[in-house]
């Protein structure tokens, strides 16, 4: 079923992991796409093949989205590309890991830059152009860190926290004429990831309820479903993709076994 047919999208951070697999979904389900990339362009160009493969009309732009006025110029780039804009995927993010003693000036605001004001400042021109059309549908990507603490991570997880809740503000200042919600993964196994030192995606059997971790397309199919006039009435929302992580109680997780699941 192409549920997205006919729509018209812009995904950010589109040229790696999540962002990359949300556009190629969009565009298996019938939607035309605008793919935005900071960095990854030969990601990014390479899904654009692959997007109109699929049949559907699809661009590539680059942009450092911790500058507002860039913000402005995707979008509107994306409006002339497509000749509209129906979905924004606000997908582009940047973390760093360090204990908070050790955290810069510098390091604090980039993460904001990108994560919260990248994402309002990228809504706000979409916005200018949806309210007239009276409709349009924004996602947001949070994390599950917006739930719970992990060490080294008190920049992101603000910032994360930070989306939540702008999410369910702004869900109620364009009711009824946009939707706007957000998605928050778990453990997603993504090509930065391998770049950690001392990642063991094997942890994921014991330590995610589900036994696995989760993969780009598990969050592209709920940013499609989101976008999708199946939603139509879900608006305000944070949709937790992540196993059963957040679920979990600590000491259960303490005590976890190779029984997990079993």
């Amino acid at each position: 079923m192409q549920t997205l047919s006919s729509k018209k999208a812009l995904i950010t951070g589109a040229g790696t992991g999540i962002g990359r697999e949300v556009a190629l979904e969009f565009a298996r389900q019938g939607a035309d796409v605008v793919l935005h990339y900071a960095h990854s362009r030969d990601g990014a160009e390479a899904a654009v093949i692959a997007c109109r493969d699929a049949g559907v009309q699809a661009a590539v732009c680059q942009a450092d989205l911790g500058q507002p006025d860039a913000c402005f110029a995707l979008v509107d780039w994306a409006i002339t590309a497509l000749g509209g804009l129906d979905i924004l995927v606000n997908n582009a993010g940047v973390t760093e890991k360090g204990g908070f003693l050790e955290v810069s000036p510098t390091q604090f605001d980039r993460l904001y830059e990108v994560n919260v004001r990248g994402q309002f400042f990228c809504a706000q021109q979409a916005v200018r152009h949806m309210l007239p059309r009276g409709r349009g549908a924004l996602i947001n990507l949070a994390s599950i860190h917006a739930f719970g603490g992990i060490p080294g991570h008190a920049i992101y997880a603000g910032t994360k926290g930070a989306i939540c809740a702008w999410t369910r503000e702004l869900a109620i200042e364009l009711a009824p004429t946009i939707r706007v919600n957000a998605v928050a993964p778990g453990w997603i196994d993504v090509p930065r990831q391998y770049l950690s030192p001392g990642y063991d995606p094997a942890r994921a059997k014991t330590q995610v309820p589900s036994g696995r971790a989760g993969t780009p397309l598990d969050v592209a199919k709920a940013c499609a479903y989101l976008a999708s006039d199946d939603a139509a009435y879900m608006t305000g929302h944070v949709l937790v993709v992540d196993g059963g992580s957040t679920a979990w109680m600590s000491l259960a997780a303490a005590r976890a076994t190779s029984s997990v699941g079993g």
